[in-house]
């Protein structure tokens, strides 16, 4: 991650820097079409007041996952160079442990994902990130979801991984940091950052054996495009996905804020990122990097790099045209 913006050890920086983007950014899209015709389409905006992080071992958050064991907890994982390991929250911050993966190392852990498959639930571990586009394959962690403890402050713990996914991105490749699972077609969905525009691939969940190492199908190209010109330092690339519980949305992440591609009834996911997405409001994030829908689409949770970062907040609302 270091040729991105506010880079380790720098928060405060970052912090200030962002700040100043704030007032900005708010006086600059008073203006513009995102301000009326999205308001009037969006079902999200930002709650009031967002919790801090209280886990001194998440540092350099880089993918985030709602748990589908317990709503009211999320699954964090630090960028590279960082222990393998997972780190559970509240969404009111608090902090309930670590585990570590064993075996595993951390390479470059950009995205997390959860979801629920043949009645078992599953977490996705996205070692995607390559800023240089060096690295020839890429790997994805599965695993079955760790119990949820029921103190705060247990005793970090060890687990083991389910399955290891090695694949190729089309066309070479590709720095990733935008991972999402859709369980009802057995796919993984995959995002390109520094490519213009960013490319939309998927992957089979399950590779067929004997074939050798899978290469990823490119869907389409998408744009996310800030709304404010240059006021964010990268801030069109996708750091982060999901995809809500009934497939109806997919949210992505950028430095500058977050967009809505919706998947109408008998769509593809190729068909829903090629349409014009909505833009929620700016999220005013230092370095956003953790995306995750709430298990029932209500609420979405944006988390930035750095140290006891506020946990954002985007909640469900009205279509009333505010």
């Amino acid at each position: 991650m270091e040729a991105d913006p506010d880079p380790q050890g720098d928060t405060q920086t970052g912090e200030m820097r962002v700040r100043g983007f704030r007032r900005i950014i708010v006086l600059a899209s008073m203006g513009l079409a995102v301000g009326a015709t999205a308001r009037a389409q969006t079902r999200f905006r930002l709650a009031d007041g967002f919790p801090t992080i209280r886990s001194a071992r998440i540092c350099e958050a880089s993918g985030m996952a709602v748990s589908r064991r317990d709503p009211s907890k999320l699954w964090i994982v630090n960028d590279s160079g960082s222990p393998a390991e997972l780190h559970l929250v509240g969404t009111d911050g608090v902090d309930f442990g670590s585990i570590t993966l064993q075996g595993l190392s951390n390479t470059d852990w950009e995205d997390l994902a959860s979801f629920t498959l043949d009645g078992k639930h599953w977490l996705l571990v996205a070692d995607t990130g390559d800023n240089d586009a060096k690295r020839p394959e890429r790997t994805l962690w599965l695993l079955e979801e760790p119990a949820i403890p029921a103190d705060a402050g247990k005793p970090s713990a060890t687990c083991g991984v389910s399955r290891r996914i090695r694949f190729r991105f089309a066309g070479g490749p590709r720095d990733c940091e935008s991972v999402a699972v859709d369980p009802s077609e057995r796919k993984i969905l995959l995002i390109s950052k520094r490519t213009d525009p960013p490319e939309v691939h998927d992957l089979p969940l399950d590779p067929p054996a004997g074939q050798g190492i899978p290469t990823t199908r490119l869907l389409t190209t998408m744009r996310t495009n800030a709304p404010t010109a240059g006021l964010i330092p990268f801030r069109n690339q996708p750091t982060a996905l999901d995809i809500n519980a009934d497939r109806s949305l997919a949210a992505v992440l950028t430095y500058y804020g977050v967009f809505l591609f919706r998947r109408e009834s008998g769509e593809s996911w190729s068909e829903a990122f090629a349409r014009e997405p909505v833009i929620l409001p700016p999220h005013m994030a230092a370095q956003a990097e953790c995306l995750a829908f709430s298990n029932d689409g209500k609420v979405l949770h944006v988390l930035s790099e750095g140290r006891n970062p506020p946990l954002i907040r985007y909640v469900s609302m009205a279509i009333d045209g505010r």
